[in-house]
């Protein structure tokens, strides 16, 4: 399967934010962000020009493309997914991005990213209502129970990370039961409940130029 093998923090300097690319680093001093807070490359130091409409659409469209880990291509036909479904097209997108198993997995807690995540679910250790699911942009559904792997929970990983999981923070549509490292989807993720700041109607644009 393709996928970005780059330095991440690159992207963060590039979209001039914090992407959350490798987890707790990125709330430490060791930021890339923090460190250098402009564009990667010898020119990222020069005084910013006003971006055009496209520019910012591009950006948008870049940027949440990278927070979720997804490569053009697969950007791409996810995004004509979301114009299939009924409703506003841009909502449905962050709402299928969501809802992709590496995703869910990464908001429960289990892991600090969605690269780790998307890492755990390729080598198996997560379930989907009782059957081992190891493909990243699985698409999860209200009344789905996802949890670790019976012949996973021994592994020291999660015997740490469930001593963990009690104060990190779920997401609202997600229910965790940390006893039985297992989780619920309750209901379909909500715009206000991204974690990143995202305005989805620029990338509907940006398609639609």
């Amino acid at each position: 399967m393709a996928r970005y093998t780059g330095p991440v923090c690159k992207l963060c300097r590039r979209e001039g934010m914090k992407l959350f690319l490798k987890g707790e680093r990125c709330l430490t001093p060791k930021c890339s962000v923090e460190r250098r807070g402009y564009a990667p490359g010898m020119h990222g130091q020069r005084r910013a020009r006003k971006i055009s409409e496209y520019g910012l659409q591009l950006r948008e469209k870049q940027k949440v493309r990278r927070i979720y880990g997804v490569l053009e291509r697969q950007f791409r036909k996810t995004y004509g997914e979301a114009e299939r479904i009924a409703g506003a097209t841009g909502e449905n997108l962050i709402q299928l991005l969501e809802r992709r198993l590496d995703n869910v997995v990464y908001r429960l807690g289990f892991a600090d990213s969605r690269a780790q995540a998307r890492q755990l679910v390729r080598h198996g250790h997560f379930t989907v209502n009782g059957r081992r699911t190891d493909i990243p942009s699985f698409q999860t559904k209200p009344g789905d129970v996802i949890a670790v792997r019976e012949g996973s929970r021994k592994r020291e990983y999660f015997q740490t990370i469930a001593q963990q999981l009690t104060r990190r923070t779920v997401a609202p549509w997600l229910s965790l039961d940390v006893r039985t490292l297992s989780a619920r989807v309750v209901a379909l993720p909500e715009a206000g409940q991204v974690e990143a700041k995202i305005n989805p109607q620029l990338i509907v644009e940006y398609y639609s130029r």
